[in-house]
């Protein structure tokens, strides 16, 4: 046996007081990001549904994985809570149960950590290519005139960014827009949201031809792919953190799990064949 009798359930119990925290781990970043005023904003979520990536939208996508985040928490803070009956009871049922359903989830997120590493780069390419393409549909400083802009204007206030690749100078990613083709930008080089300070109350009266004319200060110097990716990486990174920790918990869960169950089937055998020992010398005993 890989515990003793004594340690076993104890050691049982305090995997799943961790796998509870974990659980509630899980489900905070899906939160917050569900609460972030940013990539997941009703103003910017129309351009996200805008790039899509093997039939599934970034939009979708995004919501998709705060809430896979806050059902895996939920389903791991159940799973914890039956471990922790099957502790306490010693029930061999209760233990099969949970080392089964604690070994699937530990192969899930083993292919997800290999699914995400190995996807990475070809995930970051397709959203700058992707973002790159929408911006040529830019065709509008102001918050009316059409979703796409209003969603591109609203990115530039909130994630403090400006076009898709950083913005060094006059020519820029807006070069091939809607919005500088068409003459519509005038003198501009880049919006007016792309300035600093700029707000949803003040934009209409914001005048700084430093910043959108001559592009020499006082603009957003971040580009939006940088910034969009840095943001979503900070919410990834605390998954992969946590799911690695949560692989190597459930491992020792599972061998926990089969220790104990190990140890009260035997205690179950022993038990009987004591009881049957017993019944047996009873019963010479009525016979002599």
């Amino acid at each position: 046996m890989c515990f003793t009798e004594k340690w076993g359930p104890l050691f049982l119990k305090v995997i799943n007081v961790i796998f509870l925290v974990f659980g509630l781990a899980l489900i905070f970043p899906g939160v917050v990001m569900l609460a972030n005023n940013d990539v997941v904003n009703s103003k910017v979520l129309p351009l996200m549904k805008q790039l899509s990536f093997g039939g599934i939208n970034l939009g979708d996508m995004i919501i998709a994985l705060c809430a896979t985040l806050i059902v895996v928490g939920a389903f791991v803070i159940l799973v914890s809570i039956f471990g922790l009956l099957g502790a306490c009871t010693g029930k061999p049922a209760y233990l099969d149960i949970y080392g089964g359903v604690v070994l699937i989830l530990f192969l899930i997120k083993v292919f997800a950590v290999f699914m995400w590493f190995d996807s990475n780069d070809k995930l970051q390419s397709w959203m700058k290519t992707q973002l790159v393409s929408q911006l040529n549909n830019y065709g509008a400083n102001d918050l009316a005139t059409s979703e796409t802009s209003t969603a591109w204007n609203y990115m530039f206030m909130l994630m403090s960014c400006c076009a898709v690749n950083a913005v060094n100078g006059t020519t820029n990613d807006f070069d091939t827009s809607a919005w500088i083709t068409s003459g519509a930008a005038a003198t501009k080089q880049i919006p007016t949201f792309c300035c600093t300070g700029v707000t949803e109350s003040t934009y209409s009266t914001h005048s700084d031809a430093t910043c959108t004319d001559n592009v020499a200060s006082g603009y957003h110097t971040t580009g939006c792919y940088d910034a969009i990716y840095n943001s979503l990486t900070a919410y990834y990174i605390i998954f992969i953190a946590v799911g690695i920790t949560i692989m190597v918990v459930e491992a020792l869960a599972v061998v926990a799990a089969v220790s104990n169950n190990h140890n009260a089937r035997y205690n179950e055998t022993t038990v009987d064949k004591v009881e049957d020992i017993s019944n047996d010398k009873k019963s010479k005993k009525e016979k002599a």
